[in-house]
């Protein structure tokens, strides 16, 4: 378990003339000259590095989105600090650095969750929220620290104990465990989203879903691993969580038998990629392209804006039907009426002319027109075509080529018949 503080605390000054004192000295003129070399330094770091690594407007961790919002930038000033303090403290008192030390390392800290939180929850709303928490606790926690009433505060918590079986605890421990925790959970948090950027990087189709398995495998794996990490350093036995496992072994196969099938399920369609993002696919009546596969739900997105939340269960156990899977073509067809007098030969080259004029429609397959039926009102004949852009909206073309036909038939002045009944009457 980390104990805390890492770092040594500076010498307590007691009163406001104490500090008015030690920032009046003709010295802090050195100190600031000297801190505001080291902030330069720290600001062509990074920024030299930023075009080296030609990192320029992308997002991450170290870098953020600006030379100076990322978490290398304080992380490389703090150690300029600390060896220009070591410098000083040979020459001059030093006043101006046992302030800014703690500021860096705060500001660290902060950077590091902040930073952490945003790359791996990207769109989860309790994320603002937990990023502040860590902000107001590493500020108080610096604030403690430069007053000198850090080293006080813990020893107080410290005689703060209860047991628990034969562990005595103390506030302090539970605090310095929690913290503990946390520094493990972020790092695995990091690593995990560090693994999910490189392997998502330039990858398509079915390499995009086998890439996405792999992650959150990773991902799960990694938090597993850091989640057992975390209560060993809180100090909790961890023989004592195979009685937690039968139990929850016991939950799953009765009440998250469900929710477990759909996990596994997820796992499957991402390994077997019988699915993948980009596909079209028509699933319980909803046709629409694939845009996430997630462990436990897939969202499949109609051309009409809906999104349809899917369980992956559901996907593993019903029919699917999966218009990109070999074959990305879709024919479709239409149906039009002329009257009995028509010219069937120009009737069916006006329908292929038209047809043909529409961008999205395939030259091969080459459309067809055909004479399907003698209907009641008129000679009915299908016009049938493909297409290869199956999730762009497919109505549009539909009725596209519908209007090409009628402009094309009232051209030539071909018949489109209205139907007729004759009635006798006694």
């Amino acid at each position: 378990m980390a104990t805390f503080p890492r770092l040594p605390a500076p010498k307590p000054i007691d009163d406001f003339a104490g500090w008015m004192a030690a920032f009046t000295q003709p010295t802090v003129v050195v100190e600031m000259l000297v801190l505001a070399v080291c902030v330069a330094l720290s600001w062509a770091l990074v920024g030299f590095l930023r075009k080296a690594l030609n990192l320029q407007g992308e997002r991450s961790i170290w870098f953020g989105t600006r030379v100076v919002d990322g978490v290398l930038f304080p992380l490389a000033l703090l150690c300029l600090a600390y060896a220009a303090r070591a410098v000083l403290e040979i020459y001059v008192p030093v006043a101006v650095f046992k302030v800014t030390i703690p500021v860096l390392v705060s500001l660290v800290a902060i950077r590091v969750g902040v930073k952490v939180l945003q790359a791996a929850f990207t769109e989860a709303p309790w994320v603002r929220a937990l990023e502040q928490t860590i902000s107001w606790i590493a500020w108080a926690a610096m604030v403690l620290w430069v007053s000198g009433l850090l080293p006080v505060i813990l020893n107080e918590l410290d005689q703060i104990t209860w047991k628990i079986g034969g562990t005595t605890l103390s506030v302090r421990n539970l605090i310095e465990g929690l913290l503990t925790a946390g520094v493990v959970l972020i790092i695995t948090l990091w690593i995990s989203s560090a693994i999910e950027t490189r392997l998502l990087r330039s990858a398509t189709g079915g390499e995009l879903s086998l890439r996405k398995a792999v992650s959150n495998a990773s991902r799960a794996l990694l938090m597993f691993v850091g989640l057992i990490l975390a209560l060993s350093a809180v100090g909790i036995d961890l023989t004592a969580l195979s009685v937690l496992g039968g139990a929850v072994g016991v939950g799953i196969g009765f009440g998250l038998q469900k929710l477990a099938a759909n996990y596994v399920s997820g796992f499957v369609i991402l390994a077997e990629r019988s699915m993948r993002i980009g596909d079209v696919v028509r699933v319980d009546n909803f046709e629409g392209v694939i845009t996430q596969i997630n462990a436990r739900y897939t969202v499949v997105r109609s051309p009409t804006g809906r999104e349809s939340i899917v369980p992956n269960e559901l996907l593993i156990t019903s029919r699917v039907e999966n218009m990109s899977l070999a074959d990305s073509r879709v024919s479709q067809n239409t149906t039009v009426s002329v009257g009995y007098d028509s010219d069937v030969d120009q009737v069916m080259q006006l329908l292929l002319d038209a047809t043909l004029a529409q961008e999205r429609v395939l030259r091969e397959p080459a459309p067809s027109v055909s004479l399907a039926a003698f209907g009641a009102d008129g000679l009915e004949f299908t016009v049938a075509y493909w297409i290869n852009d199956v999730e762009s909206a497919q109505v549009n073309l539909r009725s596209t080529v519908n209007l090409a036909i009628l402009k094309a038939l009232r051209e030539n002045k071909i018949e489109i018949p209205y139907p007729q009944r004759v009635v006798h009457t006694r």
